[in-house]
This record gives C-alpha cells, sequence and structure tokens, in this order.
C-alpha cells in the first residue's frame, strides 16, 4: 500500500471513529447577574365533555401542588393556545402559564410531579415543559 493511500485509510477510519463535540458551556452571566434557570409550565383549561377549569380550581392547584414545590415564588398568567391532540384534531383552549426561576440544577422532579398532579388531577393528556439557562438580575 501506498504512503498516500495508508494515509487516506487512517484518516476516513479517524473520521468515523469520533464523535460529535459536547456543545460549548453557556457564556458566563454579566457582572451582577446570576446563572439560575427558568421553568414555564402550559397548563391546559379543557375537560373533554366538561366545563373547563375553573380559576377556584386552578388556583386550588397552585396553593396545593405548586407553592410547597416552589416556596421561593412562581408566576401565573392567562394565556390561550391550540395544539394537536392525540386524535389529530386541532385542539383551542384557555391555558395557565406558569413561570419559575429555578437553580441551575435539581428541581426536574418536582417540575415532573406538578405535570403528573396536574394531569391526574384535571384529566388532561399533557402539560408542556420548557426549560432554559437564564441571567438574573436578583436587585434592581
Amino acid at each position: 500500500m501506498t504512503r498516500a493511500a495508508a494515509l487516506f485509510a487512517a484518516l476516513a477510519l479517524a473520521g468515523c471513529a469520533t464523535s460529535a463535540p459536547e456543545p460549548p458551556p453557556p457564556p458566563p452571566c454579566p457582572a451582577g447577574e446570576e446563572p439560575l434557570r427558568t421553568a414555564q409550565l402550559f397548563f391546559g383549561r379543557n375537560i373533554a365533555g366538561q366545563p373547563g377549569i375553573s380559576e377556584t380550581a386552578f388556583g386550588a392547584f397552585v396553593e396545593e401542588e405548586l407553592t410547597p414545590r416552589f416556596p421561593e415564588g412562581l408566576t401565573v398568567l392567562d394565556g390561550g393556545g391550540q395544539w394537536q391532540g392525540s386524535e389529530n384534531a386541532l385542539i383551542r383552549q384557555a391555558a395557565k402559564v406558569v413561570v419559575i426561576v429555578l437553580p441551575q440544577k435539581g428541581s426536574d422532579k418536582l417540575l415532573d410531579e406538578v405535570r403528573e398532579r396536574y394531569k391526574a388531577r384535571f384529566q388532561q393528556e399533557s402539560v408542556l415543559l420548557i426549560v432554559q439557562d437564564a441571567c438574573i438580575q436578583m436587585e434592581s
């Protein structure tokens, strides 16, 4: 085998053996800001064949399930949206969006518990969750 062929074979095999590089860590936060995460939970308020989830019922869920798990605080917003249901039908409904500021690590189990409790309590198919890294300025 010629030296060029051997070099080509070695380079080809080396390319196959490498894995994708790890993504770079997020850039550090600017001075005066703390690295945290934010979670957004989207709670649909329709119940098949029944009146929607009332403000009172949702408020009770917040007090019984969310507040004990996230006593540092959270924000509840009114929303509305649409999504493709399991039967391939477009579903439009009122929603509540809950935003929570979290530490960089942990809290995933608590978020999963809240989602499962909501689905069981109000016969929901899912609760959408978005978690993002964030830099938070704690003092104004």
